[in-house]
């Protein structure tokens, strides 16, 4: 099988797009937590964030997120095609700082739930969700 000289280009294009794709999907990532953040540095832990290990269906996947005395926090699916999820605003007559909902994931991926702590500072945790039907129509 040959290859027109248009074909190689056409195909040099596609496979180097198909590398800088997931950098670029990672930076999307780090540019919200950074907008978030206000660049502050953030910490590991201090965040609970349960989610299911598989997700039969991407559709829906059950999460609950928590952090002690949060004002804010913020969820973000790193594989999705828009990775911000939601973020919860907690007021001063909240009480606990938690919520739960249900969330669409497009493939397996990362959720990473980021907590505005009281004192300022920033709080990430992240968990891995196997999903085996995707829910973002991909």
């Amino acid at each position: 099988m040959q290859f027109t000289r248009r074909e190689t280009l056409a195909l040099g294009a596609g496979a180097a797009l198909m590398t800088v794709l997931p950098y670029r999907a990672n930076a999307a990532v780090e540019d919200f937590v950074n907008e978030f953040t206000g660049g502050a540095e953030v910490a590991e832990g201090g965040v609970d964030l349960i989610a299911p290990e598989i997700a039969e269906n991407g559709n829906t996947v059950p999460i609950e997120v928590a952090a002690e005395g949060a004002s804010a926090i913020m969820v973000l699916a790193a594989g999705n095609p828009t990775p911000p999820v939601a973020t919860f605003n907690f007021g001063p007559l909240a009480g606990a700082s938690r919520a739960a909902t249900r969330i669409r994931l497009a493939q397996t991926q990362d959720v990473i739930a980021i907590a505005k702590l009281a004192d300022g500072s920033f709080a990430r945790t992240s968990s891995l969700v196997k999903v085996t039907i995707g829910g973002c129509g991909g």
